[in-house]
């Protein structure tokens, strides 16, 4: 009797576990300018960087719960208030390539910007740098700063906390900000 209780006990704790891991979602993180909005279906229509359109979906519903750094949540807005078309935003969502749902924006500013893609030789991660090599290669170093966000394997994350390997294959979208690049949005490709 008490093996079958114990046995009741672990599949109620792993079933409680599966729903809570299917209730929560892990907001992810794209750069790209807002091309439209379609108020009707209430989505917001972004040029992504990787040169495809996307639509996403608003957050109208407060049902879903999503998981987001407090400090990347800081330096958004949300979708409604930062729908200007032509802005350069970061694009934090949820969901699939199919089906996203945005949770924020960050606008970028006026720019000017860099878009560098290419092989990590460097990361000093107490000097808050990120070195790329491209296909030419060419090398760049990236300064990273309080703002800067990454998207890594589990979602967005603050920059401070973005761990690449050396040999990861890496985005990084930038400014020049006194004569150094300075990393806006890092991306593991």
């Amino acid at each position: 009797m008490l093996k079958a209780f114990c046995r009741g006990y672990v599949f109620a704790c792993v079933g409680l576990f599966a729903v809570s891991l299917h209730a929560q979602q892990v907001v992810h993180a794209l750069t790209g300018t807002i091309s439209g909005t379609d108020e009707l279906s209430k989505t917001l229509i972004v040029f992504q960087d990787n040169g495809t359109e996307g639509e996403f979906k608003d957050m109208t519903s407060g049902k879903s719960r999503v998981t987001i750094d407090k400090k990347i949540a800081l330096g958004t807005s949300s979708a409604e208030a930062n729908k200007k078309k032509g802005t350069y935003v970061i694009v934090f969502y949820y969901g699939d390539s199919s089906d996203r749902t945005v949770v924020a924006l960050k606008n970028l500013g006026s720019g000017p910007f860099t878009s560098s893609e290419g092989t990590v030789t460097k990361f000093e991660g107490k000097q808050h740098s990120i070195t790329l090599q491209d296909s030419s290669g060419a090398t760049q170093t990236f300064k990273i700063a309080e703002n800067t966000v990454a998207e890594g394997y589990m979602g967005a994350i603050d920059g401070y906390r973005f761990q690449p390997s050396k040999g990861d294959h890496v985005r990084v979208v930038g400014t020049t900000d006194n004569g150094a690049v300075t990393a806006l949005f890092m991306k593991v490709m």
